[in-house]
């Protein structure tokens, strides 16, 4: 957990560097590996998570799925926007409801392809 605490502060401080025209910004990206227990079919998953009540809980109220996609291999992959004072709930959402069905990391994120985007576009016209 100190570890994530760290790799959160700095990895916000980035963000708020790429977002240096939004000051007030207290949004975080967190990237969540909800990783498949391969011993465990996806039935038993599914009669885990639905016990728990995990979709009733996670995501909280107030952060926004960005994106959920399945990994195959790995499991699934759920990137959340919130506001930076939701990071608590958004942890105890995953221990409370969905640790039985998987087990997790977590990664803070930001979204650089605004400035990738630019950068393809800048190459590209200046041939």
């Amino acid at each position: 957990m100190k570890y994530l605490l760290l790799i959160m502060l700095f990895s916000a401080s980035t963000s708020f560097n790429a977002w240096a025209n939004d000051e007030q910004n207290d949004e975080l990206m967190l990237t969540i590996f909800l990783k498949h227990d391969q011993s465990k079919n996806l039935s038993e998953i599914k009669e885990i998570l639905n016990n728990a009540n995990f979709y009733k809980h996670f995501p909280p109220e107030g952060a926004t799925v960005e994106s959920w996609k399945v990994m195959m291999g790995i499991g699934q992959v759920v990137t959340l926007r919130f506001p930076a004072a939701l990071l608590p709930k958004v942890n105890l959402s995953i221990e409370r409801y969905g640790w039985k069905a998987y087990s997790t990391e977590f990664y803070p994120t930001y979204d650089l392809y605004p400035i990738v985007k630019e950068e393809i576009k800048k190459a590209r016209t200046n041939n």
